[in-house]
C-alpha cells in the first residue's frame, strides 16, 4: 500500500495548479500504481479526489501543540506517523511518499523486502548515502590522536518504505510520542530513534534498514548536481524524484516530470543546482 501523504496546504499546487498532463496522482496512475492511497486530512481535498476517482482516505487529524511554530510543512509532516501506526497495527507493509516527488515507474517492482525501513536517503554520492569511515584528529592525545567513526546523511522521512512488525509499531509509536511532546523536527527524530545505539536505560527499536539505490530513489540534489550533467547514456532511468533540496518545488517537479516521462531534455537546463543563481 502506498500512501502519499497530501495536505490542505498542498492541494491548491499539487492538484488543482499542476500541468494537465503532470499530476501527482496521474504521474502515480501512470506508472502503474494501482494499491495507493491517499490520506487527506481536510475535506476539501478529500471530496477533490473522491470526485476524479481517485483512492482516498480520510483522516481528521490536529497538530500537536508542540508543533505550532514549526512551520506548516514541519508541523503536517509529524502528523503521518501516528496514521502510518494505524497502518501497520494492522498488518500492512506503508510505502510513504510526501507529496513533493514524481513517480516514473512502479515503485514496488524496485524493492527488496528484506529490511524493516528501505527508505530514501537524503546522501547524494556513495559515502554521503551508504556510510563511510571518518578520521577525528586529536593532536593532545600524541600516539593516540587518531579515531574513526561512521557516518552518513539522514534518511528521509519523507520516501520509505516499512514493513509491519513490533519493532516498526514501535519506532512510529516514539517518533510520534517526542514529537508530541518536543518542538523538533520530524525527519531529525525519526532518524535518531532509527539510529542511536541503546545505552544505559535507552533500547534502541532494533529495526533493520535499507538505503535506496539513490539512483533510482533520487533526491533532487542528485538530479540538478549530478545527473543532468551525465550523458544520456550515463543515467539511469529513476523510479522516483523527490524535490527535498529545492525550495522551488512545483516548478522543478513538473521539470523533472517533463525530463522523465515526456522525455523533454532541455527541461531541467533553467535550474541553478542549488537555490542560489549560479549554482
Amino acid at each position: 500500500m502506498a500512501v502519499g501523504f497530501i495536505t490542505a496546504q498542498y492541494i491548491y499546487i499539487w492538484v488543482q495548479n499542476f500541468d494537465e498532463d503532470i499530476q501527482t496522482n496521474k504521474t502515480v496512475k501512470e506508472a502503474g500504481v494501482k494499491n495507493y492511497l491517499v490520506v487527506a486530512i481536510d475535506t476539501k481535498l478529500r471530496d477533490h479526489l473522491s470526485n476524479e476517482g481517485s483512492n482516498v482516505y480520510y483522516r481528521d487529524v490536529k497538530v500537536d501543540k508542540a508543533q505550532e511554530g514549526t512551520g506548516d510543512n514541519h508541523a503536517i509532516s509529524a502528523l503521518k506517523f501516528k496514521i502510518i501506526q494505524e497502518f501497520l497495527e494492522l498488518g500492512w507493509n506503508v510505502l510513504l511518499s510526501d507529496v513533493d516527488i514524481i513517480v516514473v515507474q512502479d515503485p514496488f517492482q524496485h524493492l527488496h523486502r528484506d529490511h524493516d525501513i528501505e527508505g530514501m536517503s537524503d546522501g547524494f554520492d556513495d559515502a554521503t548515502a551508504y556510510g563511510n569511515i571518518n578520521g577525528l584528529d586529536d593532536p593532545a592525545m600524541g600516539w593516540s590522536r587518531y579515531a574513526q567513526g561512521t557516518t552518513h546523511l539522514n534518511m528521509n522521512s519523507g520516501l520509505f518504505y516499512i514493513q509491519a512488525n513490533v519493532r516498526t509499531v514501535d519506532l512510529m509509536k516514539r517518533v510520534a510520542a517526542r514529537l508530541a511532546k518536543e518542538k523538533a523536527w520530524d525527519q531529525s527524530v525519526f532518524n535518531e530513534e532509527i539510529f542511536f545505539l541503546s545505552h544505559g536505560d535507552y533500547k534502541n527499536p532494533g529495526v533493520t534498514v535499507r538505503v535506496m539505490d539513490i539512483y533510482l530513489f533520487m533526491n533532487s540534489k542528485v538530479l540538478f548536481r549530478t545527473v543532468r550533467h551525465q550523458q544520456p547514456s550515463q543515467q539511469v532511468r529513476p523510479v522516483m524524484v523527490h524535490i527535498n533540496y529545492h525550495p522551488d518545488k512545483l516548478e522543478r517537479a513538473k521539470a523533472a516530470a517533463r525530463y522523465f516521462i515526456l522525455g523533454d531534455k532541455s527541461a531541467l537546463k533553467e535550474f541553478p543546482g542549488g537555490s542560489e543563481p549560479g549554482s
